[in-house]
């Protein structure tokens, strides 16, 4: 009797670990279910965003396209260079920026057809010593790209520089492709490319300036005779009269006969800075992409998603 009575214990037992068992099992099948459900959700979200934020760099081409199509002249009053809030989506927003880069100066000037160039490197001297940097920057920037081997006198950089550090590397020989690279060159640190980001670019070609973007700092490099306060008196007369041609922008110097070469300035630009950022729930995607409009067409020269 009392092993029936024990038989009939264990097996109630037994039963009961079962139950238990089949419940932490459908438990755990539910919540993997249930985070399956969050990824696949979470993997959608992020796709749309993705597209959303692409999206924003063809729509920056299309409107700088019709802006090509209206008018030769390239201003920060026209409609592409306005700030316009974030659009709003199913579930998230999406938001389009397009900025002027031709109005900024262009580090891959200091190297012209593989040689460095006198001219612009002391145009770039200019420029660091206004932000508080020193001019050897300029020299070890333009080693860095030139094709050459000969270390530039004052502080440049070549390969037996670069080679001789605790992780060697060499010199690039070419144009820089981003300005995150300046980090690789001697003398540049973190503090030294963030003051210097709102003033240059990087671009594959020469071109000239665009003077009405131009910063006052960037003109005050350019033109020798131009102190920086009436440069920047310059920079806010444009904003409610922007320079219909070179000419004009010549005829507003502070003084006549200043020394500038005109071939160094425009009034249009080919090369622009899209950001596109899209949110969709708790996804965030962002696109930067630099174009360049040939012949009224922008065409994607660089392009990045975060």
């Amino acid at each position: 009797m009392k092993s029936i009575h024990s038989q009939r214990g264990v097996a109630i037992i037994l039963v009961l670990l079962i139950v238990a068992l089949a419940t932490v099992l459908a438990t755990y099948l539910a919540k993997q279910q249930e985070l399956w459900q969050r990824q696949t959700e979470s993997q959608f979200d992020h796709a749309q965003a993705r597209r959303l934020s692409i999206a924003g760099i063809d729509w920056a081409r299309a409107v700088l396209a019709d802006d090509a199509r209206a008018n030769n002249t390239d201003n920060a009053g026209e409609m592409w260079a306005l700030r316009l809030p974030s659009m709003p989506v199913d579930n998230g927003e999406v938001l389009g920026v397009i900025e002027d880069r031709q109005g900024l100066y262009n580090l891959n000037n200091l190297v012209r057809n593989g040689v460095s160039s006198a001219p612009d490197i002391a145009q770039c001297q200019r420029l660091l010593s206004l932000l508080g940097l020193s001019g050897e920057l300029a020299l070890s920037l333009a080693d860095w790209m030139d094709s050459d081997s000969i270390t530039q006198p004052g502080g440049g950089a070549e390969d037996s520089y670069y080679l001789s550090l605790p992780e060697p590397y060499r010199t690039a020989n070419r144009p820089l492709l981003e300005l995150a690279e300046l980090s690789q060159v001697k003398g540049f640190d973190e503090r030294s490319v963030e003051l210097l980001r709102p003033f240059v670019s990087v671009l594959p070609l020469s071109l000239p300036v665009n003077a009405n973007f131009v910063p006052a700092e960037v003109l005050v490099a350019m033109i020798p005779d131009l102190n920086l306060s009436d440069a920047r008196i310059m920079v806010q007369q444009r904003r409610g009269n922007p320079y219909k041609d070179v000419p004009d922008f010549i005829a507003h110097l502070p003084r006549p006969g200043m020394q500038v070469n005109s071939q160094d300035f425009s009034v249009s630009s080919q090369f622009f800075w899209v950001t596109g950022r899209a949110r969709v729930a708790n996804s965030q995607v962002t696109t930067e992409a630099l174009l360049q409009r040939i012949n009224g067409w922008p065409v994607v020269v660089w392009q990045s998603l975060q």
